[in-house]
């Protein structure tokens, strides 16, 4: 009974340590296989949204104790961070719900990974039963994509139309073929921002798992005792809690400046136009137009 227990915080094998990158499929439905870290997904999904309403429910006009508060600074930070990324707040506040909701999703996710028996410990059909959802590719691909479709749609209905979003890639006069090509390479560099938030968070998460595991074996291999092995990858885990919020941040601070980055610079430029309008009709400029024409 002890060994077993045990067996739940050591991955350490005979032969080195195991090392899975891509997810095991645990069972089919429908045709389509569901991977470990779907179902490990899934779960912690269904958890944080319990969790968080529970939450929810225990928020006061006084600032609570215990977990609350720190949920509560954790909402009040993400909000503050989006609603000062924008030149108008207002716009920014209108996002809070949805940034703040990817923020703490991707923040379980990173340390439910940590959990002991998620990994090596708990295996079916060769591979782990559970798996982080942010260590596997597919997954954050598919966040990247939904993260840059709510962008790209929030983007084009903040500025006003598609035509507007699409000029702030262009700096000068599209005509010109200079700045015509390099507004063509800056929406080619664009699309690759999905790309850049799936692979940042996918290798920052499972070359934390591979750390783990090594010095885990490492552990094993000093002392033939299962309780040695998670105490030397103690440090590391230790680590990894504060990786995983920091990918968490920046996943959501770079997702928060592309969309701002296309309202600002519609706003700007309107602001701009309608400078120099309001400099024309002044008064002065009229009297001025008038004396002339006189």
């Amino acid at each position: 009974m002890i060994a077993s227990i045990a067996n739940l915080f050591t991955t350490v094998a005979a032969d080195g340590p195991d090392v899975h990158v891509a997810p095991g499929s645990d069972f089919v439905l429908g045709g389509v296989h569901i991977t470990n870290s779907i179902v490990y997904g899934w779960a912690i999904a269904l958890l944080s949204v319990l969790f968080l309403v529970w939450v929810a429910r225990k928020v006061r006009v006084r600032p609570g104790r215990g977990i609350v508060q720190y949920i509560e600074a954790g909402y009040s930070f993400v909000a503050d961070l989006v609603e000062g990324t924008f030149n108008d707040p207002k716009v920014g506040r209108k996002y809070v719900p949805f940034f703040v909701t990817a923020f703490f999703f991707i923040l379980l996710n990173n340390w439910s990974g940590l959990i002991p028996g998620v990994g090596d410990p708990l295996q079916i059909h060769g591979h782990p039963l559970l798996r982080p959802f942010t260590a596997d590719l597919n997954a954050t691909i598919a966040m990247g994509l939904v993260v840059m479709v709510v962008v790209y749609v929030a983007s084009v209905k903040e500025v006003g139309g598609i035509k507007k979003y699409l000029r702030h890639f262009f700096a000068g006069n599209p005509l010109n073929p200079l700045y015509f090509i390099i507004g063509i390479i800056e929406m080619l560099t664009d699309l690759t921002r999905a790309l850049s938030l799936a692979l940042r968070l996918f290798l920052n998460v499972t070359i934390g798992e591979i750390v783990i595991a090594v010095f885990t074996y490492l552990g094993g291999l000093l002392a033939p005792v299962s309780i040695i092995s998670p105490l030397t990858a103690l440090p590391f885990t230790l680590l990894e809690l504060g990786v995983g919020a920091l990918q968490a941040y920046i996943f959501v601070i770079l997702s928060v400046n592309y969309l701002a980055i296309s309202v600002n610079s519609a706003h700007d430029h309107e602001a701009s136009i309608h400078d120099d309008l309001t400099e024309v009709d002044t008064p002065e400029t009229i009297g001025a137009v008038g004396r002339v024409n006189g």
